[in-house]
């Protein structure tokens, strides 16, 4: 077996050359201007209600400033698809068209049965997804065909969404694959097929296949429909759980939807492949489906990743349910996570009882559309749900109604929305007393948000000491951080900061004096880890290119505190001063420059109390001379760097 060595260094670099880290991470969450050439969104590594998230695009960096997240392009594959750094850089260098070599002559076409697990599985699913829509052409897929014909999808449809069909077959995808150099081990550890008596045999056969893509549109997982009648196996099936496919996070359609969602403000949450393909057709391409699992915690962080679900009122998360009982009662499940978003959340239930694949076959398109626009605030579906259980007519109907409705009411968290819809609720029974009904919600709210949450503060505080477990590192929570044995806000401090901003940002503008400065110079012993890591690459004046720049920096980080804080340096934005940023510049350096010489002048002084001028005159006389050039010298940095105060 052909094992392929080291990537070459000059070829990592011309993946983070041609590379937009802005495009990448886009993929994964919405991204907006946050001034200064920075982009900003909420963290993919950790729960937050406020974007902390920053993106330099100019220096191909991110940085979190809520869990401290931080690095390149490749380091933001490797932690959000938890993929080594080989394959990391292997699957940017597939996206912008870069062949990469190795050290020893290694790689070859096909599938590298040396690669990672993640790899390997990605390219035989794309294998898999093409082998399924070249079946569907076949003669044996004529089921499969009539299938979606029926339900209003023609030939093209079917091609944009990579529906396909699965022979019925024993062995028919695991031939294919074997055909293709994938291993056995490989295709039962994707859930492509699973061990039989004989051997590894197809998962899927005789059903009509959807692709299951995630956010960068690669293909992870496959959803099932039966199609036979005499098939007596579950309607849907799902690729079972992978080292690729995890179903509690992956929503259907997200990858075809996420810029109109991150565009419009809006998701559509349907239930089922068939619902997300005809939303799509009828001008509806904002929708999106859970695949074989409830609508829970892990794709609400999705979602509003890409909703950029920060301002409330302004994004729309809609539900569509079946108008029968069963899709009511998975309205009101939903009302349970509905407070989790920033964002309005709404139900659009079809009276009639069609989905919105059955409701554009019956009335076209246009229905379609009408359904979403016809959507309810979640919250008045809940309330008036509870309500029409109850007769109206009668006082023991509307007390009864009341006893229903008001802990949905109370349940509201947010008090001005609470009070809103308990007047509502008195209007909506006809009791018309607002005061007895007001005090009804209130007591069952006191009971229900009058305790503090255990540890106090808000959930989603504490956010850096718990980011850690959640980002794609270590998966122990981390120790506090050590108490730094120097103050951060202290002004000297500041300045070395800003200066070393300038050093691993803007090179350029500090020149030879930045590389005359020692590492023992600065106070915090981090900052002088980060100047010993700059004289290690050749100092500022061998900077090039400042990608590349940084890029060389933080490959020669001793550790990770050293490599994450050159990344927050990349990141952060340099201190405005009113001065050209030369100035800037030379204000910092000479405030630095004059503290090395103050430290000097302190050893001067002392060795020139301790010597005695009579027994050594000329060594003093050498010490003196000494002490008053340096103080020369430390008058006239002075000078330069008093518009830096």
């Amino acid at each position: 077996m052909l094992v392929a060595g080291r990537i070459r260094n000059e070829d990592i670099a011309l993946v983070r050359e041609r590379t937009s880290i802005a495009d990448v991470i886009g993929e994964y969450l919405q991204l907006r201007n946050a001034g200064g050439g920075n982009l900003k969104g909420l963290c993919p590594f950790h729960d937050e209600k406020s974007p902390s998230f920053n993106v330099t695009p100019s220096r191909g960096l991110y940085f979190c400033f809520g869990c401290e997240a931080g690095g390149d392009v490749i380091r933001f594959v490797q932690e959000i698809e938890h993929l080594s750094f080989t394959e990391a850089v292997e699957r940017l260098a597939a996206q912008a068209g870069v062949q990469l070599r190795y050290e020893d002559g290694g790689g070859s076409r096909g599938p590298r049965q040396d690669g990672g697990l993640r790899a390997r599985l990605i390219e035989a699913h794309r294998v898999a997804a093409e082998f399924y829509m070249e079946q569907l052409d076949s003669p044996d897929g004529a089921i499969g065909r009539k299938f979606l014909a029926e339900r209003g999808f023609e030939p093209d449809d079917a091609a944009r969404f990579g529906v396909g069909y699965a022979p019925r077959e024993w062995e028919g995808l695991v031939r294919h694959l074997r055909g293709r150099g994938f291993a056995d081990r490989d295709i039962v550890a994707g859930g492509l097929a699973k061990e039989g008596r004989r051997g590894p045999m197809d998962r899927f056969r005789g059903r009509l296949m959807w692709p299951i893509r995630d956010l960068s549109g690669d293909v992870i997982g496959f959803g099932a429909r039966r199609l036979y009648e005499d098939d007596d196996s579950p309607k849907y099936l799902n690729t079972p759980e992978s080292p690729i496919f995890h179903k509690s996070s992956v929503l259907y359609g997200a990858d075809l939807a996420k810029k109109e969602i991150a565009r419009r403000r809006q998701a559509v949450v349907v239930e089922g492949y068939t619902d997300v393909m005809a939303c799509h057709l009828a001008g509806v391409p904002t929708a999106i489906a859970t695949c074989g699992t409830a609508f829970g915690d892990d794709h609400i962080k999705v979602l509003r990743r890409l909703l950029m679900d920060q301002d409330e009122f302004r994004g729309e998360v809609i539900f569509t349910f079946d108008g029968d009982a069963a899709g009511r009662k998975a309205a009101l499940r939903a009302f349970d996570d509905e407070q989790k978003f920033v964002s309005q959340t709404f139900v659009a239930v079809q009276p009639d009882g069609l989905d919105p694949c059955d409701l554009r076959i019956r009335h076209g398109d246009a229905a379609v559309r009408d359904l979403v626009a016809s959507r309810l605030p979640l919250f008045e579906f809940a309330v008036r749900s509870a309500i029409e259980q109850h007769d109206l007519d009668t006082v023991e109907g509307r007390l009864s109604a009341l006893d229903a409705a008001a802990p949905v009411v109370a349940a509201i968290k947010d008090r001005s929305r609470r009070h809103m819809y308990a007047v509502n609720l008195d209007r909506w029974l006809g009791i018309m007393d607002e005061q007895f009904v007001l005090r009804r919600v209130g007591e069952l709210a006191a009971r229900r948000h009058g305790r503090p949450q255990a540890g106090g503060g808000r959930a989603g505080d504490g956010r850096a000491g718990q980011a850690r477990a959640g980002n794609g590192r270590a998966g122990a929570a981390p120790a506090m951080p050590e108490r730094p044995g120097f103050d951060p806000g202290d002004p000297e401090v500041q300045r070395e900061r800003e200066l070393l901003k300038l050093a691993v940002q803007r090179p350029a503008l500090l020149g030879p004096a930045f590389d005359e400065i020692p590492a023992d110079a600065f106070i915090a012993p981090p900052h002088a880890a980060v100047r010993a890591v700059i004289a290690e690459a050749g100092g500022v004046t061998a900077a090039g290119g400042v990608g590349e720049w940084i890029a060389h920096l933080l490959e020669r980080a001793p550790n990770d505190q050293v490599k994450d804080l050159i990344t927050r340096l990349g990141v952060e934005p340099a201190r405005s001063a009113q001065e050209s940023d030369d100035r800037y510049a030379n204000e910092l350096l000479a405030r630095i420059q004059e503290r090395q010489l103050t430290r000097m002048i302190t050893e001067v002084k002392s060795k020139l109390g301790r010597l005695n001028p009579v027994e050594f005159p000329e060594e003093h006389h050498r010490l003196f001379g000494d002490l008053v050039a340096l103080e020369q010298q430390r008058r006239v940095l002075r000078e330069r760097g008093l518009g830096s105060q």
